[in-house]
């Protein structure tokens, strides 16, 4: 009598992760996952906000520096020409505005021209010492624009030359030569040759003038400069005249005595004839 043995069948349970349909297995996984995710969002939610907050702010105050800005303009502007004591108040309105501006938005696009406005509104309105700290500190903070920082070192060396410092002048104008970037080198070299003829320098303004001619011909100021030039240069020339002048006259011949006229002989016959 034979036996059969019982092979049990082999069956193969699938997993139920592969029964499961794409759009399900994501479900799944974003439930399994759903406390990192909500804490993931809620970060992401809080960051966007204070962006927007910033954001938000940044034009606040923006838009209220530039209000500040326009009103100070606006002093700096109208102010008489025909009422010196009227025209000393709007500067001094334009200088308190712009110091507000300076202060309470320093970190605004603004800022940087109220606070060289602020320079020129002090130095008109005499307050040349302020003026020159006003433009010090500007180079200080925004050293970064080479373009506008050429002419706040132009306005400095302006303040100087009304304080009587001509050397800090010179000096101050000689540094934007070496500024990369500046956009007013034509007239500081322009500048610098007008010191030197001021101070009895011809050459030193010749070399300036020149140097405006060649390296910047398209300048507004180099035709003023060829004109220096000629007038130097004439200058210059008479010098040599008076160093000639006594050798030719040695060498000159003697001048020789004129010769009598016929006039004078007819006379002489005259009076010779009179004689007895």
């Amino acid at each position: 009598m034979s036996y059969r043995i019982k092979v049990p069948t082999k069956v193969d349970p699938l997993d139920e992760t592969h029964l499961l349909s794409g759009v399900e297995r994501f479900l799944l996984i974003l439930q399994e996952q759903r406390r990192v995710l909500l804490v993931g969002l809620g970060v992401l939610l809080v960051a966007a906000a204070v962006v927007l907050g910033i954001i938000w702010y940044d034009y606040q105050t923006t838009l209220k520096a530039r209000e500040l800005d326009q009103e100070a303009t606006l002093h700096y502007l109208n102010r008489p020409s025909d009422d010196p004591r009227k025209a000393h108040e709007q500067l001094a309105l334009a200088i308190n505005v712009y110091k507000q501006v300076v202060d309470q938005y320093p970190r605004t696009p603004v800022a940087p021209m109220a606070l060289f406005h602020l320079g020129n509104a002090q130095v008109l309105n005499n307050e040349v010492d302020a003026g020159i700290e006003t433009y010090k500190r500007f180079m200080l903070l925004y050293s970064s624009n080479p373009s506008l920082l050429g002419l706040v070192q132009q306005r400095l060396a302006y303040a100087f030359l009304v304080k009587g410092d001509r050397d800090q002048a010179a000096k101050t104008f000689a540094a934007i030569l070496e500024l990369p970037g500046a956009l007013n080198k034509d007239q500081v070299l322009f500048e610098l040759a007008k010191m030197e003829e001021v101070q009895s320098r011809p050459e030193g303004a010749l070399a300036h003038y020149q140097d405006l001619m060649k390296n910047y011909p398209n300048s507004p100021f180099t035709s003023e400069a060829a004109v220096r030039v000629k007038v130097l240069e004439v200058k210059k020339t008479p010098e040599s005249i008076p160093a000639t002048g006594p050798a030719q006259a040695a060498t000159a011949p003697a001048p020789q005595p004129a010769s009598p006229t016929k006039s004078s002989d007819k006379s002489a016959a005259q009076t010779s004839k009179k004689k007895p």
